[in-house]
């Protein structure tokens, strides 16, 4: 019974190892943007680690490769937590973004050789931050629900933070009976069922929605829309959007929601969405907004009779409630910090 129940949880694994490995495939050959192929790679290859070191029954099927997968699982959590930001909130790759799972690799591997009688205080370290990013990668989720303009992306945000609180309960529950010492075969079986289950459900869900999580910044759209634009409704709302938003600048205010302007344009907030996403190419609200923000802030950073002007001065009267997101929203737009523009702005103005 006891071969029968290993042999089961071996071929379990497996499944999970081979959905995985489909996963980082899809996402690698994908037209995604650069973040979300590195980063869901990245985290296709960490939970393979995991998969392959979260028992007894798979550490000895790999023999000698295990502190391998067990190396390569460290910092899953931190690619996960860039992969949710590079899927939901379109951040584009950067070093910041991959920096939680470059630390958290390198101290689980580093605590890997720390004495025993530390050892555990280094593990509570590293679950401590993986918590922590986890609970960020949901809270972010959750933050942009509103402003998302994908539907079929909006509509997977309530089942996606349900499916991983849930993962993230059954987990922990088979790692605590594994630190207490349950090592029945059943007990195992289970543990690896789960993993099978929640591998395979990921992997179906992102073939079926490849297109909305993994689509371009501007949406796909017929060659027919293409060659004959908007049509004449369509066109006069756009207008009325950027009217509103340029001759208004309504932009400028803090915290604007696209609630907010869809009652100011008397207009349902599911259509101002689809005109937003399907005839002006953006995938979020923020980055709407932000666009018309950070085209101001670099006007005012150009200019020689603002050069006293603080940098925070100009964040808070753009609408940008704290300098942090200011920072890197025009981080992310330019390649620079708002003060390397201004300085190579200035220095551009300086007669020679």
């Amino acid at each position: 019974m006891g071969d029968t129940l290993t042999s089961l949880e071996i071929m379990l694994r497996g499944a999970a190892v081979g959905a995985l490995a489909a996963t980082a495939i899809v996402l690698g050959r994908s037209r995604a943007s650069p973040a979300v192929r590195l980063s869901g790679v990245l985290f296709a290859i960490a939970v393979i680690g995991y998969v392959l070191n979260s028992s007894a029954s798979s550490r000895a099927a790999v023999g000698d490769l295990h502190p391998i997968f067990r190396a390569l699982s460290y910092g899953g959590i931190g690619a996960f937590w860039a992969f949710v930001l590079a899927i939901f909130e379109d951040r584009r790759l950067s070093p910041g973004l991959l920096t939680p799972f470059v630390g958290l690799t390198l101290y689980g591997i580093a605590a890997s050789f720390v004495p025993a009688g530390s050892h555990g205080v280094w593990w509570i370290v590293h679950n401590v931050i993986e918590v922590g990013l986890a609970a960020h990668a949901l809270f972010v989720v959750y933050r942009s629900w509103r402003g998302d303009l994908v539907d079929a992306r909006r509509r997977l945000r309530g089942p996606f933070i349900a499916s991983v609180a849930l993962f993230a309960v059954v987990i922990s529950g088979f790692e605590i009976g594994e630190d207490l010492g349950v090592s029945a075969g059943w007990y195992q079986m289970a543990g690896a069922m789960g993993l099978a289950a929640f591998s395979l459900l990921g992997t179906f869900i992102l073939f079926e929605l490849r297109s909305a999580l993994l689509g371009a910044v501007i949406p796909a759209v017929s060659t027919a829309s293409k060659a004959i634009g908007p049509d004449a409704a369509d066109r006069f709302e756009i207008d009325r959007v950027t009217a509103l938003m340029d001759a208004g600048e309504v932009w400028r205010r803090e915290g604007l929601a696209i609630g907010t302007l869809a009652q100011e344009l008397n207009m349902p907030e599911h259509r101002l969405r689809r005109l937003i996403n399907d005839q002006l190419g953006y995938r979020n609200f923020a980055a709407f907004v932000n666009a018309r923000r950070i085209e101001a802030a670099k006007q005012v950073l150009a200019n020689p009779g603002e050069a006293r002007r603080t940098i925070a001065s100009i964040a808070f009267d753009l609408g940008f409630g704290s300098l942090g997101p200011f920072n890197r929203a025009f981080k992310e737009e330019t390649g620079e910090t708002p003060t390397e523009w201004r300085r190579r702005a200035m220095g551009s103005a300086e007669p020679s």
